[in-house]
């Protein structure tokens, strides 16, 4: 699964692992679900709740997934120093490589950290009407209260934001560099020069075991902390 195969004075080379790619897809139906069920409000808080645990559980995946997961997907290939991230912010392109350039790794870093602010503010959060995270008695009410301000008013929104400008720089690449980003997160494969010594992701039957593994124990963590609700 993970051989680079040779096309037509380019190869094809496994960037994006099948867990890596399932983890992408599973975050947009999950967050696309947060945001319709959020704005419904009343009956479909039960499910926007289920969503929440389903986006953590990803999310918990994907912390995981980033230490032992395929080449590309390990957060050690996400750092660039900052002499090239300042080149790539001149226009300045960086060598052609798999994975994410400067500032798409520094997109993933921060839609991770302002889900992980989202969902544990809707852990601990408790609205006083009709909706209580299954963590708010752990905190203090006025903690509480902030928590569900944040969430409502602050997080939301901050995803948003990070989701248009993401959906904007993958229309840029598009039109404007001709390069098709969606497509390798479909696939996995991105298409580089023969003459690129690029390493392929692994993600063969052993791998993706692996990740079925991780990904059982991280919503079994994530069912335990629901049930302290």
């Amino acid at each position: 699964m993970s051989a680079s195969r040779a096309v037509a004075g380019a190869r094809r080379v496994r960037v994006w692992d099948l867990p890596t790619r399932l983890f992408h897809w599973g975050l947009v139906a999950c967050i696309s679900g947060l945001m319709v069920t959020g704005y419904i409000g009343g009956a479909a808080m039960p499910w926007h709740a289920r969503l929440g645990y389903a986006v953590l559980a990803l999310l918990l995946f994907r912390l995981v997934w980033g230490f032992v997961g395929g080449r590309w997907s390990r957060f050690i290939t996400f750092f660039y120093a900052p002499r090239r991230v300042l080149a790539y912010l001149r226009g300045h392109e960086t060598p052609d490589r798999p994975g994410h350039n400067p500032l798409g790794a520094l997109s993933v870093f921060a839609m991770l950290a302002v889900l992980l602010a989202q969902v544990g503010s809707g852990l601990v959060s408790d609205d006083e009407i009709a909706f209580s995270g299954p963590l708010s008695r752990l905190v203090a009410a006025d903690q509480a209260l902030w928590a569900t301000w944040f969430h409502k008013d602050v997080g939301q929104w901050v995803i948003v934001a990070l989701v248009l400008t993401h959906i904007a720089a993958v229309m840029w690449y598009l039109l404007r560099k001709k390069t098709n980003l969606v497509k390798p997160m479909l696939d996995g494969d991105k298409s580089l020069p023969l003459a690129s010594p690029a390493v392929a992701s692994r993600d063969d039957a052993r791998s993706r075991l692996l990740a079925a593994v991780v990904f059982a124990g991280c919503s079994l963590a994530v069912g335990w902390v629901q049930s302290l609700g």
